[in-house]
Parts: C-alpha cells; structure tokens; sequence
C-alpha cells in the first residue's frame, strides 16, 4: 500500500501536468458490467465491434493488465465558450462538437499519461502500467464514477456535482494500491431534460443510450450510409451533438478550461464551403482536429446531410458536383440533400450525372427519389 506521502506527491504532479482532477478506485467488484452486458445484448452498440470484442477485458481489467490492484482516473476540462440550442438556427454553419473545436484530445492528454507514468515508475520501480484515453478496453465512466470523478447522468455522460459534464476523462491501470476514492452520489434527481431534448430519442430509458439512434453516433461512428429516418434530426450537426449536455442544470456551473489546446478556433464551418473540400483541403483543416479520423468521405456525408436541411437553393450548384464525387457515400448522400432543397427538379440532374452509377448506396438513394415522385404523381389530381 502507498503511504500517504507518496500519494500527495503522485496527486500533486498529475495537477501540475494539467489534469484537473483525479480519483482512484479498485477495479474489482465492477457492478455495471452487468448493465454493460444488458446492453450488448441489446444490440445497442450498433457498428461499435470493438466494444463486444473485448467486452470480456471491459469486465476484468485483469485481463488488461495482470495483477492490477488500482485504476486511477482523471478529469480534463475541455469546455471552450457558452453554448445555446440557437445553434439550430444558422442552417447555412455546420455545428461541432465543442470538444472537437480544437486540437485532438488525445494528443494532448496522453504526452500527460506517459509523463505521469514515468514518474510512478521512478517513484515506484518495478511498478507495472497501462494507460488509456478513450480507447482501451475499459469502461471509463463507471470506473470514474467509483473514483469520485462524478456520476453518470441519464444521459450517459459522466457529471459533476457544481461542474458538469464539459471534460475528458483518462486513466491509468497500476499493480500498485493506491488509496481509493468514496463513490459519486447521483444527483440527477427527478430533472429528464436530457431525455427530453434528444433529437431522435436515443436516451430510451434513464441511463440506457441505444447508440444507433444517437446522433453522435450517426455522425462519427457510423461508418457507411445514415438512415434516412434520421437525417431531418441531424439537422446542421456535422460532427456530434451537445443537446443533452447544453440542457443539463449542472452544465451551468461549467467554467471555461485553462487549457489552451482546447480553446476554439477561428475557422468558420459553412456548409457550401465544407463540402468543396478535396482530400488535401481536408487534410490541412483538419490535421491536429478529431475531426481528421472520420476522413473526408465521412465528414462529407454529414455535410451533405447539414446541406439537406439548409433549405437553401445556394447549396443546389454544390451538391450537383458532389454527385460527381469519387466517393460513393459522398455522392449518395448527395442525391438526398438536392432532393431535400430542389424537390422534384432534382431528379432530372441526378439522371443526368448517374446515368451509368454501378454503386449500391447510390443507386440505392436514386431509386427512393424516383419512388417519391412516383407516389406524388400518383397523388396528385
């Protein structure tokens, strides 16, 4: 067991490094890995593998590393500026994600981890160590509520009482005990304004998030086409959704971040001109982003769909290009969007330029635009 002077040191170097809080908690006796399991079950993971494939290691960190008596976790505090609903209104901007309005968390948070690892093994020889920011197989939240770090709102996003739920979170897996943490309470009382103001009702149950309806998810995660019962939901929302955070009472008490890395950017996210971006474009604005991981026929996708929603006829020129993408799901969600803003004068330009289209998601998408006018032929008087 550490004595009390070697965990000071060890806490007080981790607040030099940056990291705004920390909490340690065992990693035995994991009570959610009942509800993680429910939730495979449940199929709500969607295209997220990864998270059934190693969902055995998420339930014993043993298997992650050996002999792993502590899991320390922390809070990084990302949050840029203020943040309102009215966000919905600018058709023509597409909206991101505030932690994803500046450099990628992970380049700046894990030079911090390896750091802070360093110094335990120098504290501590012989000490062995895993280090993980959001992509091991660890259940990050539950283990950060058992460290005190906060609790998981209904939501699903991690909260803190007179902070909020603005931040990142990180941990280390040591051999070594440290001394644990007291358990979050949850404080999310009666209050369902998350549940509520959830665009296409992904929050199905308190505390239950079935991913494939989450926008978050269709926009990042979902690797091929976006449902089309979803893409009115979307909205402008080109690179997640802050809905369910910008509504929660305790995001409140958020204050803005110290950390420079995350402040935002002076770039503007119009629609017309994101989707004109070509690979070198893409790569250049986007280079120290997230947004960088989605790579361009993604992130295109999203813009399309935004373009879709605009409702503005600008858009038209732009789109009638993007049908001549290199990219299938570029050009597939291309035929939607000019549908959305031209109605039944896009079809003829769809015709024109995907006359000899051979991909299924686009011909997929030619096909639902030419049964639509069909039935509103068939409707009319």
């Amino acid at each position: 067991m550490v004595n009390q002077d070697q965990w000071l040191k060890f806490r007080e170097k981790a607040l030099q490094l940056g990291f705004d809080a920390i909490g340690v908690t065992s990693p035995k006796d994991f009570s959610s890995s009942d509800r993680f399991q429910e939730w495979l079950e449940l199929g709500y993971e969607g295209e997220m593998g990864y998270m059934k494939r190693n969902s055995e290691k998420r339930i014993d960190m043993e298997k992650v590393l050996p002999g792993v008596r502590s899991v320390v976790c922390f809070r990084s505090n990302y949050f840029p500026r203020r943040k309102s609903l009215d966000y919905l209104k600018n058709k023509e901007e597409g909206d991101i994600s505030l932690y994803a309005l500046s450099e990628d968390y992970h380049d700046v948070i894990l030079p911090r981890l390896k750091e802070l690892e360093n110094f335990i093994r120098q504290e501590f020889p012989g000490v062995e160590s895993k280090i993980y920011v959001d992509t091991g197989p660890v259940l990050e939240k539950p283990l950060a509520q058992k460290a005190g770090l906060g609790w998981i709102g209904k939501h699903t996003n991690l909260v803190t009482e007179g902070i909020g739920s603005w931040y990142f979170l990180s941990e280390i897996l040591l051999d070594i005990e440290l001394p644990f943490s007291e358990e979050a309470v949850d404080r999310c009382g009666t209050c369902r304004d998350c549940i509520d103001i959830c665009p296409t009702q992904a929050i199905v149950a308190p505390y239950v998030l079935d991913s494939r309806k989450c926008i978050s998810y269709l926009n990042i995660e979902l690797k091929g086409v976006i449902p089309v019962e979803f893409r009115k939901a979307i909205g402008n929302r080109i690179y997640g959704c802050d809905d369910c955070q910008i509504v929660c009472p305790w995001n409140s008490f958020a204050s803005i971040t110290y950390e420079k890395a995350y402040l935002e950017k002076t770039d503007t996210n119009r629609l017309i001109d994101l989707m004109q971006l070509d690979d070198e474009g893409f790569r250049n604005r986007f280079r120290k982003s997230p947004i960088k991981r989605l790579k361009r026929r993604r992130f295109l996708r999203n813009v399309a769909v935004a373009l879709g929603n605009s409702e503005n006829p600008d858009a038209a020129p732009v789109l009638e290009r993007a049908l001549m993408d290199k990219e299938p799901l570029i050009r597939s969600h291309a035929v939607w969007a000019l549908g959305e803003i031209l109605g039944e004068k896009a079809l003829p330009i769809v015709e024109k330029h995907l006359s000899m289209e051979s991909d299924s998601w686009v011909l997929e998408e030619v096909q639902r635009m030419k049964t639509q006018e069909t039935s509103k032929n068939l409707d009319s008087p």
